[in-house]
């Protein structure tokens, strides 16, 4: 079973985390910052990534909390 990543996204009543594939959010919550928590708290019981977008939809940051084949290379982390 393929493990689906978590976003943050913006949503119409503030913030949303998503997995990969799913038609509805997760959770919505007022701020980004509570969003990415939230991401964070799941990624790391499920071991997958979070993929954190701006308002505009384009990528902001990932973070990975599973066995990345190809951990990133700067430890800003």
């Amino acid at each position: 079973m393929t493990k689906k990543d978590i976003h943050v996204v913006p949503h119409e009543s503030g913030w949303a985390t998503k997995k990969e594939g799913a038609g509805r959010a997760g959770v919505v919550v007022d701020t980004q910052k509570e969003a990415i928590g939230r991401a964070r708290q799941q990624a790391i019981r499920e071991r997958v990534e979070v993929v954190i977008h701006k308002r505009d939809g384009t990528i902001r940051d990932s973070d990975s909390y599973g066995n990345d084949p190809h951990p990133p290379k700067d430890k800003k982390h």
